[in-house]
């Protein structure tokens, strides 16, 4: 089968109104200045810092990375596309945008999980922690999650190879994505839509799920700490929280559709592709005394050191 015929697609864009659409380049190259200057602070903090040594800071740090990594599949072409004339796409470029969203998106779902799982590790089985999360066992963490990630897009890329693309060329998004590319294929695509949401649909809401337990687990025998330990708890979980519910919330509206409205995947996508991505440092960051600390401490001394 494979596509036959089209060469190229052409993106819709985020909407067609002419007025908008200058504001809104100005606006979007902000945020994606925002997002990589922002998570790389956070990177390069927790790099040049003891900070790296703590499993939740080596998490965040990769986070970070995905962060950028994964707005960078889809920003670039959103906001050069806001001024183009003709938005257009290769059919190969399609296939790549699809596939490192899907990948860098996926390996931060599973980041985040494991930043969960650090978290109930740390204080619900704190004489154990240091074994629970060993050196080893983050990197092997990052590796499953890179490594599910890549099967969970490979899949997607080699089910949309095999379909037909022979009409209408017209995606209704601003980036290439699952449904609205099966909505131009040349065939009954209605079981593999089906098959979609439930894979990655039900993906998204059981880590959702897990997620919340797990912090509602944490939250249960935080009750019986004392106030400081607590406070500080408290405040590195609720920030977890924030960019979990950011993320996924988001997420799961696009992957389980209510009803057919890609118009509003648009705007739940640009939750989870450029929103999420710009507050996630700045969460991270505010609440956290260790990380600013980190922080003044590494730019303040490279401050003087290249005044030396």
């Amino acid at each position: 089968m494979g596509h036959e015929n089209i060469t190229e697609f052409i993106l819709l864009g985020l909407f067609s109104d002419e007025d908008a659409k200058i504001a809104c380049f100005v606006l979007f190259s902000l945020c994606y200045i925002a997002i990589l200057s922002g998570n790389l602070l956070v990177l390069l903090t927790i790099r040049g810092s003891r900070l790296s040594e703590q499993p939740m800071y080596f998490f965040l740090s990769h986070l970070s990375f995905m962060d950028v990594c994964f707005t960078s599949t889809v920003a670039p072409k959103l906001i050069t596309d806001l001024l183009a004339q003709r938005k257009t796409i290769s059919y190969n470029s399609c296939m790549a945008q699809m596939f490192y969203a899907h990948f860098f998106g996926a390996t931060e779902i599973f980041i985040l999980v494991a930043m969960a799982y650090d978290r109930y590790a740390a204080i619900c089985r704190p004489l154990h922690y240091m074994v629970i999360m060993s050196r080893p066992v983050c990197y092997i963490i990052v590796m499953a999650s890179i490594i599910g990630a890549f099967i969970h897009s490979i899949l997607h890329v080699l089910i949309m190879v095999e379909l037909p693309f022979c009409g209408p060329n017209r995606i209704d998004h601003y980036f290439c994505d699952v449904f609205p590319l099966l909505k131009l294929a040349c065939m009954d695509t209605s079981l593999l839509v089906i098959a979609i949401i439930t894979t990655t649909g039900v993906m998204s809401i059981l880590t959702f799920v897990a997620l919340v337990i797990s912090y509602l687990i944490i939250l249960s025998t935080l009750r019986t700490r004392s106030s400081q330990g607590r406070r500080k708890a408290l405040s590195t979980c609720s920030s977890h929280v924030t960019v979990v519910f950011l993320f996924f919330l988001p997420l799961i509206f696009t992957y389980v559709p209510v009803a057919d409205s890609v118009s509003n995947d648009k705007v739940f996508a640009l939750f989870y592709t450029m929103i999420a991505p710009m507050f996630n440092p700045l969460i991270y960051t505010l609440r956290n005394t260790d990380m600013k600390n980190a922080m003044r401490k590494v730019w303040c001394w490279r401050k003087r050191s290249e005044g030396k």
